[in-house]
């Protein structure tokens, strides 16, 4: 089985510092949702990995959660792509649990529930702690430079083996040797 593991706010939809706390302040970005249908035509099964700490923060709740969701899946499906889970931790960071990124929880649940090792499945996030927490359990770290991924790049300290791409769409491209899209950053 080809699996992928994508970070969902600043890969698959703009960020905020506020939070996502509504369906209609969740907004793909440009190509993102497209790009995971490519992935599902060459066969991936694609796995959303997200650290939601606004449940434990209070600015909204899971049914709010699973309408953002619910979203997501449809302006999916639109464009002829599937998103086959999506995995979230709703703990704040002094919760101290397994599940948020940087710890592997979250992707080692993804593991067992698809029974399949991760090691090289492809990781895209924009941050720090989606590249560490899929490093940890042998994933291949794909840096976008949508939502934080600039800074991140520009902090340093990326695991080894990183490969730093423009945008969902690109990584696509690389995963599937298009020549389309946009090239890779160096």
């Amino acid at each position: 089985m080809k699996l992928i593991i994508l970070d969902r706010d600043g890969v698959i939809n703009h960020d905020s510092d506020e939070f996502i706390k509504s369906p209609d302040e969740w907004v793909p970005i440009p190509g993102s949702l497209e790009a995971i249908a490519r992935l599902n035509q060459a066969g991936y099964r694609v796995v959303v990995a997200t650290n939601q700490s606004g449940i434990a923060r209070g600015l909204f709740n899971i049914v709010t959660l699973n309408a953002i969701h619910q979203k997501l899946h449809a302006a999916a499906q639109q464009v002829g792509a599937d998103i086959d889970a999506i995995f979230f931790c709703p703990h704040a960071a002094d919760d101290h649990c397994d599940c948020r990124k940087p710890k592997p929880g979250m992707l080692q649940e993804i593991s067992r529930r698809f029974e399949v090792s991760l090691k090289g499945v492809p990781n895209v996030g924009d941050s720090l702690r989606d590249l560490q927490a899929g490093f940890v359990v042998g994933c291949s770290p794909y840096l976008v430079l949508t939502g934080k991924g600039e800074k991140t790049r520009d902090k340093g300290g990326l695991p080894p083996g990183t490969t730093i791409h423009n945008n969902l769409a690109a990584v696509v491209d690389h995963l599937l040797k298009s020549p389309a899209g946009l090239p890779s950053a160096a």
